[in-house]
């Protein structure tokens, strides 16, 4: 079962990784045509800067979500590295426990924030400024995911003698 998971979520990471670098592309490209347009056409689009700021919400969230899956996410590893195996983690259950927690709120508060600004619209773009504020949502569903799995993994190796210190690099 944890195989299926870990494939799972070894995918999810993925096409996480791939559409931020796809937006990190186009936004490139948006930025490119603007600065052309302004300065060779003297004509810059209106609508650039806010397509550029919409595309960098989703790629940035989207990448910090994957992060959380290869384990880069903020952490004392000197510390860890330094205590006993069964402290460690404990303090790693209750690490992942609280990123847990953060994704979730990440993902209903950005739902909410969504549902409550649909009927808002974005004078350049002409969209529902929802559209800003799915990232988070979807971001903090992906956080959360791959934090249970470094959760289930954290327990797993609870009882082991030697658990492996990335997790990842130990399933590949």
């Amino acid at each position: 079962m944890m195989a299926i998971f870990a494939r799972f979520t070894q995918q999810l990471a993925r096409i996480a990784i791939d559409i931020s670098s796809a937006g990190l592309v186009l936004m490139t490209l948006i930025i490119g045509w603007q600065v052309f347009a302004r300065y060779v056409l003297n004509a810059s689009p209106a609508w650039s800067e806010s397509a550029a700021l919409l595309l960098m919400l989703y790629y940035i969230m989207l990448a910090a979500a994957v992060g959380v899956y290869e384990n880069f996410h903020l952490g004392l590893k000197v510390l860890l590295d330094a205590i006993p195996v069964h402290i460690r983690t404990v303090i790693e259950v209750i690490n992942n426990s609280l990123i847990i927690i953060f994704g979730m709120a990440m993902l209903v508060n950005g739902s909410r924030l969504a549902a409550f600004t649909a009927d808002h619209i974005m004078p350049a773009l002409n969209i529902s400024r929802s559209f800003a504020y799915w990232p988070f949502a979807a971001a903090g569903l992906f956080i959360s995911i791959f934090a249970l799995e470094r959760l289930i993994l954290a327990i797993t190796f609870e009882n082991s003698t030697n658990p492996p210190k990335n997790t990842k690099a130990a399933k590949r």
